[in-house]
């Protein structure tokens, strides 16, 4: 009833197996309990578990658990297809899972082996042909342990359609072989990884075979190293040549080259050539020279957009194989071990420096420095909360980053970048870090420290806004606060009937908070000395509560003064924690 809720828990996967091996493609359905179907290139290949049509397929596992695994033994090649497990009742079709089979090569065999007679002059050629593969024979020739290149091959597909074989023809110049000389034909696929190989020898005159060695390898640069050609030739050796990078090194004519090698012998092998009358054999041989890092393609710095991608290329050489390292200038973080560094969809706080670092072990290290700029929206951080004295000059600073540079910035008092506006100034700072924006207010009033204040930025991409509120700075003793506390505590319950008098019905803003007192004004500039008598009384009070609320458990109150000079208060009762 619930075959709706049915779901695979395993799956058969696409397998590579070798003829005659063994395999278990798995399907398992918990919860399901109707019939299940292993479907082979589309047809059924059998109805639940009874697969008696196909003797060397069994469905295992518990059945009551679910499990419908198909095992297939001794593979063979009519296996090699798609299979699909399918739970009937529920509609479900596992993934189509591949088997693919491999049937390694029949034993290589060169015509005309094992021995191969050539007359001194003559070209040799031979053929040797891998059959019945899949997939097709890979067929290499080999001499003296050395991979032979050059020669040429072709593949027929078999009638099954799926086998093929292989034929390669090898051909050699008579100034490149000799008298004695093994050469190995080796077939090789993915079923027989390690190959099969034959060989044939030739008896003829050769030009020399040369060995062309380096001592001591690897090595450190800067160390001395010594090359060493030796050569079997019939006829003999007439005559040494050596060559760095295809340079002729003339001041060198033995078998034997020594120099203190550097990072370029690396990558410019020395070749050593060996003459006798047939001819000349060339050889080339890299050092395998340790060095440290050397750049090979320099980062850039990158300015980008916010959301787009920013991709950084470093390349570096060395040797032995050196590990690269993208990290951010600060962070442990590892971005990267590529050379590219790909940072996707950025956001401003990816901005900053990054390093790519490379490390050839034990012989050196190097880095190199970028930056990241980031377009977008300025972003404003600063303290929620700033302190500033009674009665002395107070200052809000506001610490913006925008990339490109904010093209305005206003305070709270309204005045952008800089300026004066009564006793408010607005100074702006240019830093290498960003922009600071310092609101400095000439004579702090009890006031300011209700005022809301804001920092707002602007720039091509958008905005950022930043709420601060300016808190009262302590100086008196604490002594002295409880007394003004006690004062104060006494002087709320004698006035609380005189102040709810004088409240009005218009209120510009009052914020109200469970533990704690918060006095807003609204508008921006506040000159004590426009205040009038009448209200003296009142603010003083207020600032007499907002100390006391700290100490003692009390009813305290917050008022708005929306128009101090032609209206009257109007206050909020609330009752404090603390």
């Amino acid at each position: 009833p619930l075959l709706f809720l049915a779901m695979f828990s395993q799956q058969p996967q696409d397998l590579v197996v070798v003829a005659g091996q063994p395999v278990t493609l798995p399907c398992s359905i918990p919860g399901y309990h109707g019939v299940v179907l292993w479907i082979k290139n589309g047809l059924a290949l059998g109805v639940g578990r009874d697969l008696s049509g196909y003797p060397r397929y069994t469905v295992i596992g518990d059945h009551g658990s679910g499990e419908h695994h198909l095992r297939i033994q001794r593979v063979e090649l009519t296996d090699d297809a798609v299979f699909e497990c399918q739970a009937v009742q529920a509609a479900m079709r596992s993934r189509p899972a591949r088997l693919t089979v491999l049937v390694p090569p029949e034993d290589p065999v060169i015509s005309g082996g094992p021995v191969v007679s050539l007359r001194a002059g003559d070209p040799l050629n031979l053929t040797c042909h891998a059959d019945n593969a899949k997939p097709a024979a890979s067929i290499i020739w080999i001499r003296n342990g050395e991979v032979l290149n050059g020669a040429m091959y072709s593949k027929t597909l078999l009638r099954d359609g799926k086998r093929e074989s292989t034929v390669s023809t090898l051909y050699l110049s008579p100034s490149n072989i000799e008298t004695g000389q093994q050469i190995i034909c080796k077939a090789s696929n993915k079923a027989v990884p390690n190959g099969k190989e034959t060989s044939v020898t030739i008896d003829i005159q050769h030009l020399p075979l040369v060995n062309l060695s380096v001592e001591p390898q690897p090595v450190l640069e800067g160390n001395l190293v010594k090359f060493h050609c030796s050569a079997k030739a019939n006829p003999p050796v007439t005559h040494y040549r050596w060559a760095k990078g295809g340079s002729i090194i003339k001041e060198v004519s033995g078998d034997t080259y020594e120099v203190i090698v550097d990072h370029s012998f690396f990558t410019e092998p020395v070749s050593c050539e060996v003459t006798n009358p047939l001819g000349s054999t060339n050889i080339s041989r890299n050092v395998d020279v340790y060095f440290g890092p050397r750049m090979a393609a320099e980062p850039q710095s990158l300015q980008v957009d916010l959301g787009s991608d920013a991709v950084f290329n470093c390349a570096w050489t060395g040797n032995p194989s050196l590990t690269i390292v993208w990290m951010k200038r600060g962070s442990g973080v590892v971005l990267s071990n590529e050379n590219l560094l790909t940072l996707k969809s950025v956001r401003q706080e990816d901005a900053g420096k990054y390093v790519c670092r490379a490390v050839v072990p034990r012989v050196g290290a190097g880095e190199k420095e970028v930056s990241l700029t980031v377009n977008g929206p300025p972003t404003i951080s600063s303290t929620q909360t700033q302190q500033a004295l009674h009665g002395e000059k107070g200052q809000i600073k506001c610490f913006i980053r925008s990339t490109p540079p904010p093209d305005r910035i206003v305070s709270a008092s309204g005045l952008s970048k800089s300026g004066t506006s009564g006793r408010y100034t607005v100074e702006t700072v240019n830093t290498e870090e960003g922009v600071i924006s310092t609101l400095t207010m000439s004579n702090i009033v009890p006031a300011d420290f209700q005022t809301i204040y804001n920092c707002t930025a602007w720039n091509s991409f958008g905005s950022d806004t930043e709420i601060i509120r300016l808190k009262e700075q302590e100086s008196l003793p604490v002594a002295v606060i409880i007394g003004i506390a006690v004062g104060a505590f006494v002087a709320v319950i004698v006035l609380m009937g005189t102040i709810g008098a004088f409240c009005c019905t218009h209120l510009k803003g009052v914020v109200s908070a469970k533990n704690d007192i918060r006095v807003e004004i609204v508008h921006k500039d506040h000159n004590a000395a426009r205040e009038n008598e009448e209200h003296t009384s009142m603010k003083q009070l207020m600032v007499s509560v907002s100390v006391t609320k700290y100490y003692f458990p009390l009813y305290f109150f917050s008022c708005s003064f929306a128009n101090i000079e032609s209206r009257p208060c109007c206050c909020m009762f609330s009752l404090a924690d603390r």
